[in-house]
């Protein structure tokens, strides 16, 4: 790791920390897992895969879904709502790749989640795509046991 903000600025860490734990109170942790583990692999953290993989298989993730996360668009298995939730996901991370959430997406989400739930899934793909970006930046590794002595 090449320097350790965590540490550096603790309160806005902790800040960082309670919210990502308030937000999972209307939605499935298996969801949100498997959401955390796709922007994860999109994003290329390994240390918030390492983690998520982790808190997916504890959340009753099957293997094959975590196996197959990355080809949810043809892999068999995944719900409707799941299906929903991945495509939101994806379109919310890769908004820097001159996409946007589009109209059909939108309306896929808002066909699968109540307004409750639809607010906590956008704050979640925010969240990890905050953590990821900052683990990427910093080099951390996927050694979750490294990370927390750091």
């Amino acid at each position: 790791m090449r320097f350790n903000p965590y540490k550096v600025d603790a309160v806005s860490y902790q800040h960082l920390v309670d919210l990502s734990k308030h937000h999972t109170a209307s939605l499935d942790n298996a969801l949100l897992q498997l959401i955390d583990v796709r922007v994860s692999q999109i994003n290329g953290c390994a240390f918030c895969l390492a983690m998520h993989t982790d808190g997916a298989r504890k959340a009753g993730v099957s293997q094959r879904q975590l196996d197959l996360v990355a080809g949810w668009r043809d892999a068999e298995g995944f719900s409707d709502r799941e299906r929903s939730a991945l495509e939101l996901a994806e379109a919310m991370s890769r908004v820097n790749d001159g996409g946007a959430v589009s109209d059909e997406t939108w309306e896929a989400a808002r066909r699968q989640f109540d307004d409750e739930e639809l607010a906590t899934l956008l704050w979640a793909i925010g969240l990890i795509n905050v953590w990821n970006r900052v683990n990427a930046a910093i080099e951390m590794t996927s050694d979750l046991r490294a990370a927390s002595g750091s």
